[in-house]
C-alpha cells in the first residue's frame, strides 16, 4: 500500500520499481482537495500516470520549507512571489521555474513542457505538461493572493 507521506514515497517508489511494479499513490479528488475514498472508507490507490499526477498536484499545493513533516525537497515555493515588486513577466517566469523545480523532485518526472503562467489580479494560474516515464499529463494549478 502506498504511503500518504510524500517524504517517504521516493524510497518506496525506488524499491517498487526495482521489482517492476508501477508507482502507486493515493487517488486525489482535485475539486474537493482531499483523498478519494472507496465505499468501505479506505483511501483509493492509483498507479502509473494517475499516481504521478496525484503526487504532483499535492506537491504543487504544499508550501516548501513550511512543514517539518515534509522533506525540504518536497513542495513549491510559489508563495515567495507574494508581495514581490517585480514586473509581471519576471514573476511569471519565476513561477514556471518554481513549478519545474517542484515537479522534477519525483523520480518519474523528467521535466515539464509547454509551461505558461498568467496573472489575473492576485490569482496566478499555471498550466504545464509533466513529462513522465508513464507518458505526459496536463496540470493546471491556481494560486490566490500571489
Amino acid at each position: 500500500m502506498a504511503n500518504i507521506y510524500p517524504f517517504i514515497q521516493p524510497a518506496l517508489h525506488i524499491a517498487e520499481q526495482a521489482d517492476g511494479i508501477e508507482y502507486r499513490d493515493i487517488a486525489w479528488d482535485y475539486a474537493a482537495n482531499m483523498p478519494r475514498f472507496s465505499a468501505n472508507g479506505e483511501p483509493e490507490i492509483v498507479s502509473g500516470l494517475e499516481a504521478v499526477k496525484s503526487w504532483a498536484w499535492r506537491a504543487l499545493h504544499t508550501e516548501r520549507f513550511l512543514h517539518d513533516i515534509y522533506s525540504w525537497n518536497y513542495g513549491c515555493e510559489i508563495m515567495t512571489l507574494a508581495g514581490q515588486q517585480w514586473i509581471r513577466e519576471v514573476k511569471e517566469a519565476e513561477a514556471v521555474r518554481y513549478v519545474r523545480e517542484c515537479l522534477v523532485q519525483h523520480p518519474d518526472i523528467s521535466g515539464i513542457a509547454d509551461a505558461h503562467a498568467e496573472f489575473d489580479g492576485s490569482t496566478l494560474t499555471i498550466r504545464c505538461t509533466a513529462v513522465t516515464s508513464y507518458g505526459n499529463t496536463d496540470i493546471e494549478v491556481n494560486y490566490n493572493n500571489v
